[in-house]
C-alpha cells in the first residue's frame, strides 16, 4: 500500500487494501471525509506499475480542478484532461475527464476503437457516482459501469445513500468483483444551529444533547401577500452571529440567485476583513484580472474588497473561478452561492447557512430531500483547520422547527435509476451486439436490477387485495356458488325490468280504454313464469342474499383493480425494454435502422450526442444548414440546443436567413413528433431562439459588453448557452456523413465563438 504522509482513517485503508487485491470498490461517505484519497492510491498504482488511470467526474468544471491538482501533484506529463471541448494530452498515464467523455469512449465513437481507448488503462475511479440519481444525465453512469470492460478495477466514489449494499451488489453482477466501503464517519463533526428571528442577537442549538429539538426555539409567524414581499431579511444579524461565534467563513445558501446578489450586497457594510486581508484580496484580483482583462469593470468587484462575494450560474465561469480561489485562500468570509456550488467544487467552509429547508418549485413548496441537505451541509468543517463545522438553518414560515430537526436526523436518500435509452444508445448497441444481446444489456442496468424495490408499492398494494379477497370468501348456508347466485340475480334483474314494462303496457291499455293484445298477454305469463323461477331458488328466500350479492360487485371491482395492477406491475418491470423498443421503432421508420443494423444515417445519429440525436441528424440530413455563414450557423444551433425558460425574456430578432431556416425546422419537429407520438416516445425538441440574435452578433464580432446589454440575463447563462452551441458544432466536425461544406463553416463559427470571456473556463 502507498504509504501517506498522514494517518489514514480505516474506511480509507480498507478501501485501498481491496483495490490492492485487484477488486473494484464502492466508497460512501460524508462530504468532505477524504474519498480522494483512495482515488490518489490508485493514480500511484498506476503510476508504479505503468498503467493509466482515468478519473472521472460530472461536471466540467471539476474535471479541470482535478486536472490542475493532479498536474501539481504528479507533474504536467503525467496528466491528461478530455471534456467536450478539450484534449490534453489525451495518453497520458492520468487522465480526468468528464463522465460522458468516458460512456462515448466506451461506445467506441469519436474518440476511436474501445480497444485503442482503453489501452494500458487498469483503473477507473468514477467520482460522485451519486449523480446517478440525476435526472436529465444519470444515465450516463450507469451506462459506463455496464460497458466498461472487466479487466479495469472501478473506483466509485459516492456521497452518503442508503442502497449502498444494493449498488454494490449490482456492480458485482454486472462488472466483476466489487467491495463496498460504507461509512458515516466525518472528520469534522457537525454541530447544528437554529436562527429564530424573535431571537436575532443568538443562535440557538438546534438539537439538546439527547438529540431532541431545543424547545426554546419558536416556528416563524405566517405572514402573507406584500407582508411577505416586504418581510424583514436578517442575513446580517446572521453573519453577525457567526463573526462573534468565531464561525466564519461560511457558505450561505439560497435557492435564488437574485438573493444570492442581494444578501451579498446588504453584508458589504459588515467589517468582516482585515487591512491586511483587503491588500492581499486586491492584489490577487488585479493579477487574476491582468490574465482575464474583460473582467476588469466586473461591478462585483467592490464586494470582494469587502469580503463576501456571490456565487451562481449567472456568474460568467471566469469570475466564479475567481470567487472559488480568493475563498479557498481563507480571503473571503461568506460566499452567497446557490445549491449548486454543493456538487462537489473544492470550497471548504468552517460554517455552512442554509436559507431554508424548503424550497419553491413549479408545484409550490417542498422540503429539501435528505440527500440534498447532506450535500449542502457536508461544505462545513475543513479537514485539519477545523474541530467543529457549524449548519445553521434559518427559521422560515414554509417550515417548522420540527421539520427541520426531523430533515437533519434522517438517512441519506436511496438512489434511484434515471436509466433512459435514447436514439444513440439504441443505434450503438445494435452497431455492436444483436438485438437479443442488446437487450440482455439493458436488463442489466441498475433500473432493472433494483426493479424489485422499485415495485415494491405495487406489489405490496396487488398482496393487500388478494388478502382482502381471501377475506371476503363467503360461505352460504345453502353451499351455492357464486355463479348459481350470479344466474339469480340475472333472473331476478331481467324480471323487475320485465315487470316494470307490463305495468306500463297495462297502464297505457287502460287509459286507450282498449284489451290488451295477444302479445301482452303473452308477455304478462312469460313474467309470471320467471317470478315463479326466482322463487325456485333458495336465494329468493335467504336472509343473507344481500350481503351474498354485495360480496360478489365487491369482489368483482377487486379482480379488475388486480388485473390493472399485473399490467402496471408488467409494464414497470420491462419499462426500459419497452421504451428501447419504442425508439427502435421510430428509428427503423425514419430508415435509420434496417435489420436491426444501423443505416448510414443510424451511424452517424449513432454518434450525435444531444438530447434527441434524431432531431439533431434530421436537420443536418435536410441540409437547411447548408447555405448558412458561421454566424447564421451558430444562431440557429442556438435555437435547437437552448431549453425552455422558466421566465419570460424580449425576444430579439434574428436576421431572415436564420428566421427562415428555423421555420423549416419546425416542419421536420413536427414530423419528428408525430412519429414518436405513434410509439410513446418522449424525446425533447427545442426551438427557443432566446440567446440566437446574442451569438449571431457575437461572431460577428460584436463586443461582449455590448451583447450583455441587450438582455436581462445573468452572463453566465448566455456563456453556457454559447457553450452547447459550440459543443454540437464540434460535433459536427468529427461525426460521419457531414457534408464538407458544414464542417468547414462549424469550425470557423467554433474559432469566432471561443474568445473571452467565452473560452474560459
Amino acid at each position: 500500500m502507498y504509504e501517506f504522509p498522514f494517518q489514514l482513517d480505516d474506511f480509507q485503508k480498507d478501501a485501498c487494501k481491496f483495490i490492492d487485491e485487484g477488486k473494484s470498490v464502492v466508497v460512501c461517505a460524508p462530504t468532505g471525509a477524504g474519498k480522494t484519497v483512495i482515488a490518489q492510491h490508485a493514480i500511484h498504482r498506476a503510476l508504479n506499475e505503468g498503467t493509466r488511470i482515468f478519473y472521472t467526474t460530472p461536471l466540467k468544471a471539476l474535471s479541470n480542478q482535478k486536472y490542475y491538482d493532479f498536474g501539481e501533484k504528479y507533474g504536467t506529463d503525467n496528466v491528461g484532461l478530455l471534456t467536450g471541448d478539450t484534449s490534453i494530452n489525451r495518453n497520458a498515464q492520468i487522465v480526468v475527464m468528464t463522465t460522458e467523455v468516458f460512456r462515448n469512449m466506451l461506445y467506441g465513437t469519436n474518440f476511436g476503437a474501445v480497444a485503442d481507448n482503453l489501452k494500458d488503462v487498469k483503473y477507473v475511479v468514477l467520482d460522485e457516482v451519486h449523480y446517478m440519481n440525476d435526472e436529465q444525465r444519470g444515465t450516463v453512469w450507469e451506462e459506463s459501469i455496464i460497458y466498461c470492460p472487466t479487466n479495469v478495477q472501478i473506483i466509485a466514489l459516492s456521497a452518503t445513500v442508503a442502497n449502498a449494499r444494493e449498488l454494490t451488489d449490482w456492480i458485482n453482477t454486472v462488472h466483476s468483483k466489487t467491495e463496498l466501503v460504507n461509512t458515516d464517519f466525518r472528520p469534522v463533526p457537525l454541530r447544528y444551529y437554529y436562527f429564530d428571528s424573535s431571537q436575532p442577537t443568538k443562535l440557538l442549538p438546534l438539537l439538546t444533547p439527547s438529540g431532541q429539538l431545543n424547545k426554546k426555539i419558536k416556528p416563524e409567524k405566517k405572514v402573507f401577500g406584500k407582508k411577505l414581499q416586504n418581510k424583514k431579511s436578517y442575513v446580517k444579524e446572521i453573519i453577525k452571529n457567526l463573526k462573534l461565534n468565531d464561525m466564519l467563513p461560511a457558505i450561505y445558501f439560497t435557492f435564488s440567485r437574485k438573493k444570492c446578489d442581494e444578501q451579498m450586497e446588504k453584508c458589504a457594510s459588515l467589517d468582516l476583513i482585515t487591512k491586511s486581508e483587503r491588500a492581499q484580496i486586491q492584489q490577487f484580483i488585479d493579477d487574476y484580472i491582468a490574465e482575464n482583462p474583460h473582467l476588469y469593470n466586473n461591478k462585483h468587484i467592490e464586494y470582494l474588497l469587502c469580503g463576501v462575494a456571490s456565487h451562481h450560474a449567472g456568474l460568467l465561469p471566469s469570475w466564479k473561478i475567481l470567487v472559488e480561489k480568493l475563498f479557498q485562500k481563507g480571503l473571503l468570509k461568506v460566499v452567497f452561492a446557490t445549491e449548486t456550488l454543493a456538487a462537489g467544487i473544492n470550497m471548504p467552509a468552517r460554517s455552512t447557512i442554509i436559507s431554508s429547508t424548503s424550497k419553491r418549485t413549479d408545484n409550490g413548496h417542498r422540503m429539501l430531500t435528505a440527500s440534498e441537505f447532506l450535500q449542502m451541509s457536508g461544505r462545513a468543517g475543513r479537514r485539519g483547520m477545523d474541530d467543529v463545522g457549524y449548519v445553521t438553518v434559518v427559521g422560515t414560515q414554509f417550515q417548522s422547527p420540527e421539520e427541520v430537526a426531523e430533515l437533519v436526523l434522517s438517512d441519506a436518500n436511496p438512489l434511484e435509476s434515471k436509466f433512459a435509452p435514447g436514439y444513440s444508445m439504441v443505434l450503438n448497441l445494435l452497431q455492436r451486439f444483436s438485438l437479443d444481446e442488446a437487450k440482455e444489456l439493458i436488463l442489466k442496468s441498475f433500473g432493472y436490477f433494483s426493479s424489485g424495490s422499485r415495485l415494491q408499492p405495487l406489489l405490496k398494494t396487488k398482496e393487500q387485495i388478494k388478502n382482502e379477497i381471501k377475506s371476503r370468501e363467503f360461505a352460504c348456508p345453502y353451499k351455492l356458488s357464486d355463479i348459481e347466485l350470479d344466474e339469480y340475480n340475472k333472473i331476478r334483474h331481467i324480471y323487475v325490468q320485465n315487470r316494470q314494462t307490463y305495468k306500463k303496457i297495462c297502464k297505457q291499455e287502460r287509459f286507450k280504454n282498449r284489451p290488451l293484445s295477444a302479445d301482452a298477454i303473452k308477455f304478462g305469463r312469460e313474467t309470471k313464469a320467471m317470478l315463479e323461477n326466482m322463487h325456485s331458488f333458495k336465494c329468493d328466500t335467504c336472509k343473507l342474499y344481500k350481503k351474498h350479492s354485495k360480496n360478489i360487485e365487491i369482489l368483482s371491482r377487486f379482480s379488475i383493480r388486480l388485473s390493472k395492477l399485473d399490467k402496471e406491475i408488467e409494464k414497470q418491470r420491462d419499462i426500459f425494454w419497452n421504451k428501447f423498443l419504442a425508439h427502435r421503432s421510430v428509428l427503423v421508420d425514419f430508415g435509420y435502422l434496417k435489420d436491426d443494423y444501423p443505416t448510414e444515417h443510424g451511424i452517424t445519429t449513432s454518434q450525435v450526442r444531444s438530447e434527441n440525436e434524431l432531431f439533431i441528424a434530421e436537420i443536418i440530413f435536410s441540409k437547411v444548414l447548408e447555405n448558412l455563414t458561421p454566424s447564421q450557423l451558430a444562431a440557429v444551433i442556438c435555437a435547437i440546443t437552448t431549453e425552455d425558460l422558466r421566465i419570460d425574456i424580449p425576444y430579439i430578432p434574428v436576421s431572415e436567413p436564420v428566421r427562415k431556416t428555423l421555420n423549416l425546422i419546425r416542419n421536420i419537429r413536427r414530423r419528428v413528433e408525430k412519429m414518436q407520438n405513434r410509439y410513446s416516445v418522449d424525446a425533447p425538441m427545442y426551438i427557443n431562439p432566446y440567446f440566437s440574435s446574442l451569438i449571431e452578433l457575437w461572431v460577428e464580432g460584436t463586443e461582449w459588453d455590448s451583447i450583455t446589454e441587450q438582455i436581462d440575463m445573468g452572463e453566465g447563462d448566455i456563456v453556457r448557452s454559447f457553450k452547447r452551441v459550440v459543443d454540437v458544432l464540434r460535433q459536427f466536425t468529427i461525426i460521419d456523413n457531414v457534408p464538407e461544406a458544414l464542417v468547414f463553416t462549424s469550425r470557423e463559427a467554433i474559432n469566432k465563438i471561443l474568445r473571452e470571456p467565452v473560452n474560459v473556463d
